[in-house]
């Protein structure tokens, strides 16, 4: 079972920046976990909430900021004082040193009520091609099948993963109507049936966010292929 650092490594730098890159490349992890959205002015950005006031000393909505105003924020004197002056990063600079690094990113594209799933998959796809990052060190994922179904045309050579919280029933039709490869879902609501038969039909199965390495352990078992961890070092 592969490890995956959740926004980077979340429990030893601030999220969603450079900073935990580095911090996960330090640990030996082969995959990070970030998530992006849009600006004001359309640059994708590295960023989880629908504002920036939790992970940084800004206030507002990402997408009624444009890029140069993001680019001041500090967004990691919040983590510690040994992270002040960590910017949020575009979506372009995270894969520029990820692959220096040699480290494989799950891109998941969030998507608020009133944002443009279109515009989004159009962007993130056009950051990926410019910056010609080989489809095998790239996952997409989204709660929002839109985004899925946009990016099959897009990037059609890049693994794509539908995100739920518990298991749909729908879920196998789900995912052939979507071309997803895998599923990824909240490890809380997940039983052992439910992973035999995501397994049994072919599909990986990803599990977050794990930070208890007995359950990390249990998943394990059940053939969970990787988990989402904000803490990845008690597991061996």
């Amino acid at each position: 079972m592969k490890l995956c650092g959740h926004r980077g490594v979340a429990a030893l730098a601030p999220e969603n920046t450079l900073a935990g890159l580095r911090a996960a490349h330090r640990l030996g992890l082969e995959w990070v976990e970030i998530d992006v959205q849009l600006s004001q002015d359309d640059e994708v950005v590295v960023i989880h909430d629908q504002t920036v006031n939790r992970c940084s000393n800004g206030r507002g909505q990402v997408r009624e900021l444009a890029w140069p105003e993001l680019a001041r924020l500090d967004a990691g004197g919040w983590f510690g004082p040994a992270f002040a002056g960590e910017p949020i990063p575009r979506l372009a600079d995270y894969l520029a040193l990820a692959r220096q690094l040699d480290i494989r990113v799950n891109v998941e594209l969030k998507v608020f009520p009133g944002d443009d799933a279109a515009r989004l998959s159009r962007r993130v796809s056009e950051v990926v091609n410019e910056q010609q990052t080989p489809a095998g060190a790239l996952l997409f994922s989204s709660f929002e099948p839109a985004c899925l179904a946009h990016l099959q045309p897009l990037a059609p050579a890049i693994a794509r993963g539908l995100l739920v919280e518990r298991l749909p029933r729908d879920w196998h039709a789900q995912l052939q109507r979507l071309g997803c490869t895998a599923l990824h879902c909240n490890h809380k609501y997940l039983t052992q049936s439910q992973a035999k038969a995501i397994k049994a039909a072919g599909f990986s199965l990803h599990c977050y966010t794990v930070n208890e390495v007995a359950r990390m352990h249990t998943l394990a078992d059940w053939g969970v292929d990787m988990i989402f961890t904000d803490d990845p070092r008690g597991y061996s």
